[in-house]
């Protein structure tokens, strides 16, 4: 059965535990046939990083329908649900799991340059000059201008738009070494008690590593990285992989990263001005029109990251969304979707985001005080 048709099944479950299920709206693109040369990933094991426990209880339907989610979607998964204002947490199996957050990362870069500012090195005005030696790969749209005169001088306010709205990973690596390169951010992460949340070493660095090639600067020009990649061994491709989806360097476990957003709503992480200015920023986004903002009922608003990682052979290597979703009453869930490793088309995986966020809305919309069967 595919997960589609498992979706209408947990649309009926949903109900049968007394949340009422909310249209799903919006369709993916489905992925290519999956080849069976491919061998099974091997995951390694990591012990969570301990959190505090949350003394209100998590809603029951609500958990049961996040469990019921997880446990119909094939695949390496992880699935974390915090309530902002009653502090219970929701996290599936595998939520305590580092998985590759790819783009998910930029999150880091942008509280670490907004924490700079707070300290007074940095301003939004601070100005940055983008030159062809800077330029990465894959998504990087200011490459274009880049490409007109050989540089681009622009600003930290623009790159961080760039970076969290369109996800350029130029824009995003320009920041990294603005703020003192990933040792910079690491420090962030860890002074700011973020838990299980690592910081890979930039772009060029990671995607390199996760093909199995060594980054060469002329990789970033044209289609020349796709090239490379094409011609190395399948079986250095494929250990490569194996490699990076078992131990991601720049792995994040889902439920780290909801307590993280739950922290920065509240105001812990950043000053009140940067606050509000990365969740509009985040609010803003334009990726992932059919993740979790697929089923986002008007009314409602969802400030988010989105990440996606390298495919090989019908298996990509991280699919995720993370974000701030705000009911109309205020009422605020940070809620985290990472799928590490899958086969899956990705209309499969755009349902089970959806599906979270449906269950959310359903739970939240649910008669008396708004927390079905506690």
């Amino acid at each position: 059965m595919t997960f589609l048709g498992s979706f209408t099944r947990i649309e009926r479950a949903i109900t049968l535990i007394g949340l009422a299920p909310v249209a799903l709206i919006g369709a993916g693109i489905h992925g290519e046939p999956v080849p069976a040369d491919l061998p099974p990933p091997s995951y390694q094991s990591f012990l969570p990083v301990p959190d505090a426990r949350p003394r209100t209880p998590a809603p029951v339907g609500l958990t049961r329908a996040i469990e019921t989610l997880r446990n119909n979607f094939d695949g390496l998964a992880g699935i974390a649900v915090r309530s902002v204002e009653d502090g219970w947490a929701i996290d599936s199996v595998d939520a305590d799991r580092r998985m590759p957050q790819q783009s998910v990362s930029k999150l880091w870069v942008a509280m670490t340059v907004l924490d700079q500012i707070d300290a007074g090195r940095l301003t939004l005005d601070t100005p940055v000059t983008i030159r062809r030696e800077d330029l990465t790969l894959f998504h990087q749209p200011v490459a274009t201008l880049v490409a007109k005169d050989g540089a681009y001088v622009t600003n930290v306010r623009d790159l961080l738009k760039r970076a969290m709205t369109q996800s350029d990973n130029t824009a995003n690596d320009s920041l990294l070494r603005t703020v003192g390169g990933p040792a910079a951010v690491r420090s962030f992460i860890t002074r700011k008690g973020l838990g299980n949340i690592r910081f890979g070493p930039g772009e060029r660095l990671l995607q390199a590593g996760t093909a199995g090639l060594t980054w060469r600067q002329d990789m970033a020009m044209g289609r020349a990285f796709e090239a490379a990649r094409a011609r190395l061994p399948a079986s250095v491709r494929q250990a490569a992989y194996q490699n990076y989806v078992a131990n991601p360097i720049d792995g994040a476990a889902p439920a780290a990263i909801a307590n993280a957003l739950a922290r920065l709503k509240k105001g812990l992480l950043l000053s009140p001005q940067s606050t509000d200015y990365l969740i509009r920023t985040m609010e803003s986004s334009k990726t992932g029109k059919y993740r979790m903002r697929g089923a986002v009922p008007p009314g409602w608003t969802f400030g988010h990251k989105t990440g996606t990682g390298q495919d090989l052979l019908g298996r990509t290597a991280g699919y995720n969304d993370v974000g701030l979703l705000v009911a109309p009453d205020g009422r605020t869930y940070a809620v985290a979707v990472m799928i590490g490793d899958t086969r899956r088309q990705i209309q499969d995986r755009q349902l089970l985001m959806q599906g979270v966020v449906s269950a959310i809305v359903a739970n939240h919309r649910a008669p008396g005080d708004g927390f079905a069967d506690r």
